[in-house]
């Protein structure tokens, strides 16, 4: 408790009384612009401060007058699920000169606006410390221009400035993620798979040209998640004669009964003498070669447009609430920073060291040092990199090892999309490590009743884009059958087990594992990924699947919300999944822009839902048009979404109308995100190398013995790693009677989403970012 007192004050310290701040998007537009200026804006207002939208970027800056306005909370109403910038982007040549700049800082200073709040890419950041480092320069001629008095230089002294990235590239060093790069997935990923369906049927090859002149990034995720034939990005420049090894390849896979080639194409794509590859140069080389009809399709600025993922609302708001916490604690010996992504944890960089990093990265390509330029990409780059050559498997290569042991891997418990992905990734990292790989059907119920039979190379193509789960999953748990279960591991000789599942997954890894002193055939390395909707799973802060269900239940709540656009004022009640977990309802409510939220995790009472129909009303009596109120299925036995719906309905009398929606299945169904397919790839590969890793070890006397709690473990990502942890400890973290884990990372969010929503609320700020150097957020070699 007294920890928590700690942190409150430290928040309510954080005054922004008398401060005022100035936000801005510059350079290209990105998706997720909106949610970033939204999350300053309330923030800013929240804590007292004075917020500005500065129109047009840069421009509006040195023009000032009406581009420099006043924000006030209801502005940034309804601007969540809009694309591109509300406010305005351009790229101004003034900002770039002397005179532009003074320009600009006098218009800074005729309303006392000290602290920026830039979202752009690494040219707008860089601007920006430039101004900031000639700041005391610019007033001193100002003052001696006449233009502003010495009083008004002394308020304005110190400028603080933080950078947010906004890039759908994904080319700045230092971050994960950069706002808008999951969006322009999504579009990429929409457009590959509408293709596909035409290409089967004609059996043609189709070149894809997506964005990024100096980074592979979207091409290179896009290609993992369609699971395409070949892709062509800046950094991995192909060597001499890929062409004849691209064609033999494409060759290949359409004599295994496959009818369609993707090759993708990054716009920078280059080969290694800096030559530019084009794609009509690929689509001639494939006629002349294959002969296969093959058509070019240039995706351009689709990838750019359309309304911001999930994923991107959630980072812009996660990113632009810290923004204004670190100019609040800003002093004039803070370099300027940017707030950034690294695995699931805010973190704080110093801008120019990202900046001076990213510019290396190039001169780096240019002087056709690759492998460095790779390293310099960062962790999350060089991780997809090293997926893609693992899962890129090519006959004439080399001969595959044979290992001589065979694993299984089975899906437990509801579907999840991405599993597919996952499993597809396993059988063939598995294949290529020499393993025979085997497919259980229908989870353990299949498992006892031996549906299990090998699985190759091909039988996985396509797998990637599929929903569901296509071996088939149940949530019987092995606890009664262990008897047959463990006859059919010797019956197939089965020497490890891949399990990708919910909570159900978990629970009979863990029946196994405690059944290992009765049945030795358990004795064998097991692993289990979790996958489930419901993110309910110990050990891990994100699970496949969840991010399509998020991507699906704020899609909806978008539709929902327009549906009333032109009618009277209305809230919206909606029941989401998860069981007992909350993370559905509350990331969800963060990421459509809820006003309430109602979680299991977050006892409420009748008080409670009466302040809340209070606090909604009083917001409905301004220019607000549109509540929103998510509820978790699970979140209390007696006020159900009836019951709610109900309540709001009799309160709001005279000021709103009630609606209500249950969400459903449709947040089970649906294409995997390029999220999820590309997590569930990922995290699938590791986890087969850990059990490669966990057989040689295991491996005495001709046979595979493994009783150690190490070798039966959950691989979950815990804030910024990827960790294998014992199930036997997770049990101590696991609220077994309502399936969901102790402790949550994501409750820390909760706050977030109602202050954005004009809740005072005090906000655990022991989590924020602290600066810390760029070169310790990347270590050399990422395991």
């Amino acid at each position: 408790m007294a920890k928590q007192q700690d942190t409150k004050k430290l928040f309510e310290n954080l005054s922004g009384a008398g401060k005022s701040i100035g936000v801005l998007t510059s350079g290209g537009d990105a998706q997720g612009m909106n949610a970033a200026v939204r999350a300053v804006v309330r923030m800013g207002i929240y804590v007292g401060a004075k917020v500005y939208f500065i129109h047009e970027g840069y421009q509006g800056m040195v023009d000032g007058g009406d581009n420099i306005e006043e924000a006030s909370w209801e502005s940034v109403s309804s601007m969540l699920q809009v694309g591109g910038t509300v406010i305005g982007s351009a790229r101004c040549k003034e900002f770039r000169s002397h005179e532009g700049r003074l320009k600009a800082a006098h218009q800074l200073v005729l309303r006392g606006i000290t602290n920026l709040c830039v979202i752009g890419g690494d040219g707008s950041l860089t601007g920006a410390n430039l101004f900031r480092e000639e700041w005391s320069g610019l007033l001193e001629e100002l003052v001696r221009q006449g233009l502003i008095d010495e009083e008004a230089a002394q308020n304005n002294s110190e400028l603080h400035i933080v950078g947010m990235v906004g890039s759908i590239d994904n080319d700045f060093c230092g971050t994960d993620m950069t706002i808008g790069t999951d969006s322009a997935l999504h579009r990429i990923i929409e457009v590959v798979d509408a293709i596909m369906t035409t290409a089967q049927s004609h059996q043609r090859t189709f070149v894809l040209e997506v964005m990024g002149r100096h980074c592979g990034y979207l091409a290179l995720v896009s290609a993992l998640a369609c699971g395409a034939d070949w892709v062509l990005i800046p950094e991995m420049p192909p060597e001499d004669g890929w062409e004849e090894h691209m064609c033999q390849k494409l060759s290949e896979n359409r004599a295994d009964k496959k009818r369609l080639n993707i090759i993708i194409v990054a716009e920078g794509a280059i080969d290694c003498h800096n030559k530019p590859i084009t794609t009509n140069h690929i689509k001639e080389l494939v006629v002349s070669c294959l002969g296969f009809d093959t058509r070019v399709t240039i995706l351009g600025h689709v990838q750019r447009g359309g309304t911001p993922s999930a994923f991107d609302r959630i980072l812009a708001s996660r990113m632009g609430v810290e923004a204004v916490l670190a100019l609040l604690e800003a002093s004039d010996s803070t370099p300027a920073c940017v707030v950034s992504l690294c695995g699931n944890q805010a973190v704080r960089l110093p801008l120019m060291e990202c900046v001076q990093m990213t510019q290396d990265v190039q001169k780096s390509m240019d002087d056709k040092n690759f492998e460095e330029a790779v390293r310099l990409r960062g962790r999350s780059f060089e991780n997809n990199l090293n997926t893609y050559k693992l899962l890129s498997y090519h006959k004439a290569d080399s001969e595959l090892p044979n290992s001589s042991f065979n694993v299984a891997v089975l899906n437990v418990g509801a579907p999840a999309a991405g599993m597919n992905a996952a499993v597809r990734s396993a059988v063939r990292v598995g294949i290529k490590e020499g393993h025979k790989m085997f497919a259980v059907n229908d989870g353990f119920e299949g498992f006892y009743k031996g549906q299990i039979k090998e699985i190759t190379w091909g039988d996985v193509a396509g797998w990637t884009g599929q929903g569901g789960s296509i071996l088939g999953t149940k949530r019987t748990l092995p606890a009664k059958h262990l008897d047959k279960i463990a006859e059919q591991i010797r019956i197939h000789n089965i020497n490890a087990l891949l399990v990708i599942g919910g909570f159900e997954a978990f629970e009979c890894l863990l029946q196994l594992y405690e059944a290992r002193t009765s049945h030795e055939d358990f004795c064998i390395p097991m692993c289990v990924l979790p996958a489930t909707i419901s993110n309910n799973v110990p050990g891990t802060d994100l699970s496949i699947g969840a991010d399509t269900s998020l991507n699906a239940i704020v899609e909806t709540c978008d539709r929902i919300k327009q549906s009333a656009s032109g009618t009277k004022r209305r809230v919206f009640i909606i029941e989401t999944m998860g069981g007992y977990c909350g993370y559905l309802a509350s990331v969800g409510g963060l990421a459509a822009g809820a006003d309430t939220v109602y979680i299991y995790e977050e006892p409420f009472n009748i008080r409670d839902l009466q302040s809340n129909v209070e606090h909604l009303t009083e917001k409905m009596k301004t220019g607000i048009q549109r509540g929103l109120v998510l509820r978790n299925e699970n979140s209390n036995e007696n006020f159900t979404t009836d019951f709610i719906y109900q309540l709001y309905s009799e309160e709001g009398k005279g000021v709103f109308d009630c609606r209500k929606n249950v969400l459903g299945h449709m947040q089970q169904g649906g294409a995997p995100s390029p999220f999820d397919r590309n997590f569930g790839t990922k995290i699938a590969a590791k986890a087969i190398q850990w059990i490669s890793r966990k057989l040689k070890e295991s491996y005495k006397d001709g046979k595979v013995f493994a009783n150690t709690e190490d070798t039966a473990c959950l691989l979950g990502m815990r804030r910024r790693t990827m960790a294998f942890q014992p199930v036997e400890q997770l049990k101590d973290e696991t609220d077994f009677a309502h399936r969901i884990p102790k402790e949550q990372w994501w409750l820390k969010l909760h706050p977030l989403m109602k202050i954005l929503a004009k809740y005072k609320t005090s906000y655990d700020v022991s989590d924020s970012g602290q600066l810390e150097p760029v070169t310790r957020v990347r270590p050399k070699k990422a395991d």
